[in-house]
């Protein structure tokens, strides 16, 4: 896939063994185009250019175990070694780098894979599980509403039945309709 200018987008991850390339790729494709943004936006000055491209390579170079400035660890730090600069200017100045580096370590560490049908059936069966459990809880919490409507309306007779109560406290019920 051409991103514009004749720029290559990164090749999909590869498992394993590829992940690295595929980090260093990325790397080199976006690097590429924000060296091309910044030396069209203008008002960057060419230095700004010359410190994305470094921090791209060095970027690279740490994503395909070949570090030539520093220890080779995927840390800002080692990445502002390895591109020759001091780290507040990834810090403070190219920040969408340092977000992208961090973003592809975290790729390079956690890979995503695909699916299984079984983990696809069980993740379903524990959706639909979890809506059952949610309507079950929705029905009980009305019933609460309504026990607690009605031991309400129970006090308040009570209450009256008892203010009614003549002086010996004896309650007397007047029979009601017959059914």
């Amino acid at each position: 896939m051409t991103l514009g200018h004749g720029t290559q987008a990164a090749p999909d991850p590869v498992p394993d063994e590829g992940r690295g390339r595929a980090a260093a790729a990325l790397a080199e494709t976006v690097g590429a185009v924000l060296a091309r943004t910044a030396d069209a936006t203008g008002p960057r000055t060419p230095a700004d250019t010359a410190e994305i491209r470094a921090i791209t390579d060095a970027m690279i170079r740490l994503f395909a175990g070949a570090p030539l400035r520093s220890d080779g660890q995927l840390t800002v730090k080692s990445l502002a070694e390895e591109a020759g600069l001091r780290r507040n200017k990834l810090t403070h100045k190219h920040t969408g780098l340092k977000d992208l580096f961090y973003a592809l370590v975290k790729a390079q560490q956690n890979p995503q894979r695909p699916f299984t049908d079984k983990e696809r059936e069980a993740s379903e069966k524990r959706r639909n599980d979890l809506a059952r459990v949610r309507a079950e809880r929705d029905s009980l919490r009305a019933k609460v509403q309504q026990l607690a409507r009605i031991v309400h309306v129970l006090e308040v007779e009570n209450h009256q039945l008892r203010e009614s109560a003549g002086a010996d406290g004896v309650v007397r019920v007047f029979p009601g309709p017959r059914r």
